[in-house]
């Protein structure tokens, strides 16, 4: 299989004209990669005011996957700050974390980092009818005039195209106990001794942003850099990339105080260290819990 497969395509209005979901299910589930394909006009998405009709083709990838249900896919851009094209960045310096739904659903949550003082107070906030750009519809917007506002909007692309790399072998799966349901850890760290790139599945991850905990089933997939290995109690643990948890729904999305973001620790004992950061504030503090996980590789 080539290093990426395009396995559903959807029109302007959100239909599919290639592929199907079930196979982007499917792949994510088994541990692939998600980019997605967009194209826009110049002077209809970045600049309204120009005469530049030019077409953009975008890819982007998103490195933090959401399986939710065991039946939907969305993917968040977790290491992206704010582009303005063509020439450098946006106004204020923040983090840009855009959310893209299997079926078009898009949303952003932007925590600033700039200092200003926020001017509201956290709540459902007015959308915008955005007349000078007619192809951007905002559904629901939150926490305009705070440190983190966010909202929940389609912007009708020329397409979307979703890829998958599908190029992960899963070699490790074990409850929240550490209690293993599926290969072994010696294999895991075999792989990673030799180089192999590294992801995990921890299930259940944002129980605690959900209103009832544990009501949605889910899967946060995300990438892991430093890994550490224990030889003689054979236990492994990592430094994983940055995560952006969300309370899980389908379509998922942002809302009022239910997200974060921050840095994890996981453990093939399914102890999950985290340092995770309160988007309104931009204080940290220090979480430990117990998931279930599902380990991948890639070599």
């Amino acid at each position: 299989m080539p290093r990426w497969t395009q396995v559903l395509e959807l029109d302007s209005d959100r239909q599919p004209i290639s592929g199907d979901a079930d196979s982007l299910v499917a792949a994510v589930r088994s541990g692939a990669d998600l980019r997605i394909g967009t194209a826009f006009r110049h002077n209809e998405h970045i600049d309204p005011e120009s005469d530049r009709e030019e077409l953009i083709r975008e890819v982007m990838d998103f490195r933090v996957c959401y399986l939710v249900k065991d039946r939907w896919v969305a993917g968040i851009e977790n290491m992206r700050m704010p582009v303005e094209l063509p020439d450098g960045f946006g106004p204020r310096e923040s983090m840009s974390f855009f959310l893209y739904n299997q079926d078009g659903h898009q949303a952003i949550a932007r925590p600033f980092f700039d200092g200003r003082q926020p001017i509201a107070s956290p709540g459902v906030s007015p959308t915008d009818e955005w007349v000078d750009m007619p192809r951007y519809h905002e559904l629901e917007s939150f926490d305009a005039g705070t440190n983190a506002p966010s909202s929940h909007f389609i912007y009708d692309f020329e397409y979307f195209r979703y890829f998958v790399g599908a190029d992960w072998r899963e070699v490790l799966s074990h409850e929240s106990d550490g209690s293993v349901t599926g290969g072994s850890v010696v294999d895991l760290a075999d792989s990673v001794g030799r180089g192999a790139e590294v992801k995990v599945a921890i299930r259940g991850l944002c129980a605690d942003l959900e209103e009832t905990p544990g009501e949605v089933d889910h899967e946060v997939f995300v990438h892991l850099g430093a890994c550490y290995y224990y030889t003689e109690e054979q236990r492994l643990m990592a430094a994983a990339n940055p995560v952006v948890r969300t309370r899980p729904a389908t379509p998922l999305g942002y809302g009022t105080e239910s997200w974060d973001f921050g840095w994890l620790m996981p453990r093939t004992d399914g102890h999950v260290a985290g340092w995770m950061c309160d988007p309104y504030t931009l204080k940290f503090r220090r979480t430990a819990s117990r998931y279930a996980i599902r380990w991948f590789v890639s070599e």
